[in-house]
């Protein structure tokens, strides 16, 4: 995934086929198979750009006729969280897609405030000063979760846009 947020007129239909393809792959790697319940909670978590609980996952499906137990929707997306192709948005207790190969560098989650929209940020040089600091503090991280909250481009240029034509008025 690059680090642009998506336009919200984009096919998303090419994000998805592109996520599943690198799904498969992801799987083929780790000699693990990529059943069809697997694909199904991928396809749920990949259904759009933003951040998706297990609850509203178990809920999607059910209305599609699939029902889980929420412990089934909980451990296929341990399963995917381990073979890199989804990401937890840990202050939502959300989950999204990796639509794409996985970036080895330390990611940020970006989401957007308007839209909810979540991507993925590089965040290496942000690590790196977190590393930086505990070092100089004789501290050991075990885990760092940064997660920045604003507005897109595009929400802020479709902000703009009204305010102008409001001005207008």
């Amino acid at each position: 995934m690059n680090d642009v947020f998506p336009s919200p007129k984009h096919d998303h239909g090419r994000c998805i086929d592109g996520a599943v393809e690198a799904a498969r792959e992801a799987f083929r790697k780790h000699a693990t198979p990529f059943t069809p319940l697997r694909e199904r909670v991928f396809r749920e978590i990949a259904a759009s750009h933003e951040a998706v609980g297990a609850y509203e996952i178990l809920n999607r499906l059910a209305a599609k006729g699939r029902p889980l137990t929420p412990i089934s929707v909980y451990r296929v997306i341990d399963v995917l969280l381990k073979a890199g192709i989804v990401r937890r948005f840990k202050s939502r207790n959300a989950f999204y897609a990796i639509p794409g190969s996985s970036p080895t560098s330390p990611r940020i989650v970006l989401a957007c405030q308007e839209c909810a929209r979540v991507i993925d940020g590089d965040g290496g040089a942000v690590f790196g000063a977190i590393r930086r600091a505990a070092t100089t503090s004789a501290f050991k991280v075990t885990n760092a979760m940064i997660e920045v909250f604003g507005t897109c481009a595009h929400c802020a240029k479709s902000s703009t846009l009204s305010l102008a034509k409001s001005v207008r008025r």
